[in-house]
């Protein structure tokens, strides 16, 4: 199983990025997955979840700005970002439920993601 992050960089705050997360090892279709992020000298949290048949959610500080999606035919897994704000500035990583799917709080617990992506860098500043 391996998970490749990109499409990081830098933008002004407003801007937007669409990060990209393609699959290898397992089909994309079969599982849960999710984008976390780690700002600097803060712990990783959860940023949203795309749930195999089940829709999708998102942390309240991303809420309306950020969206989900998936690409099961290319098994790439994607984040749109717009409206980004300075404080959205992390390293992203995409991640793989240990199966294929999870029901409420357990999907936003990283604890129970069993595969990452090396992460990728976006920085939001003036």
């Amino acid at each position: 199983v391996q998970l490749q992050a990109s499409g990081g960089g830098s933008v002004h705050p407003g801007g937007s990025l669409r990060l990209s997360c393609v699959a290898s090892g397992f089909a994309l279709r079969s599982y849960t997955m999710a984008w976390a992020r780690q700002a600097p000298g803060k712990g990783r949290e959860w940023v949203s979840v795309d749930v195999t048949m089940g829709g999708t959610a998102y942390a309240d500080s991303v809420k309306g700005r950020f969206t989900i999606s998936r690409d099961n035919a290319k098994n790439t897994l994607y984040l749109q970002m717009n409206s980004l704000k300075p404080e959205d500035t992390a390293v992203y990583y995409c991640a793989k439920y240990r199966v294929n799917r999870c029901v409420g709080s357990a999907c936003k617990n990283l604890d129970n993601y069993d595969s990452w992506g090396q992460g990728t860098l976006v920085t939001v500043s003036s």
